[in-house]
């Protein structure tokens, strides 16, 4: 079985692509740190556990990402796990050319980087590796602290933000 070249007409579409793959739920995090003039961050669902030894997590920003190569110079950021009911907050991180850090409260946390209040859990990061990942970047991040809260998270799914019923 071959597999199709980028551009190749046998290739998915991306409403195809984005229709299918939206049956995944994956849960939603805020990731933060600090540029040239303060707090940036950019929602995101493409986040991910990688390894436990050495530490590692995953997350994949978009190529057009104004936030992401802030974060990217600072090598530093925080994944801030959101909770049930933070669906706004993800919706303002998740704009561009606005002051997402305005009207929301954080404070920094040990490597500086923003930790967003009443996110379920947060794990500050330093950027690893970065590679290239068609429309997106994939980024390696070392954990370098972490903690987490009780309650349940924020889910994406089928393009739409919802919680989940009942607890693991």
């Amino acid at each position: 079985m071959s597999i199709p070249a980028p551009g190749d007409s046998a290739a998915p579409a991306p409403a195809v692509m984005r229709r299918v793959l939206g049956r995944f739920a994956s849960g939603v995090v805020v990731v933060s740190g600090t540029g040239s003039s303060g707090p940036v961050g950019f929602t995101c669902q493409s986040f991910f556990s990688l390894s436990l030894d050495p530490p590692l997590v995953a997350l994949a920003p978009s190529r057009s990402s104004a936030s992401w190569p802030h974060l990217h110079r600072s090598e530093l950021f925080s994944a801030n796990v959101l909770a049930d009911g933070q669906e706004q907050l993800a919706r303002g991180f998740s704009r561009s050319g606005v002051d997402k850090f305005a009207d929301v409260e954080w404070w920094p946390g040990p490597n500086g980087t923003p930790h967003i209040a009443g996110a379920l859990a947060w794990v500050d990061c330093r950027v690893e590796e970065v590679h290239p990942g068609g429309d997106h970047h994939l980024v390696v991040g070392r954990v370098l602290d972490l903690a987490g809260g009780d309650g349940l998270p924020l889910v994406f799914f089928r393009g739409g933000f919802s919680g989940i019923a009942g607890s693991p």
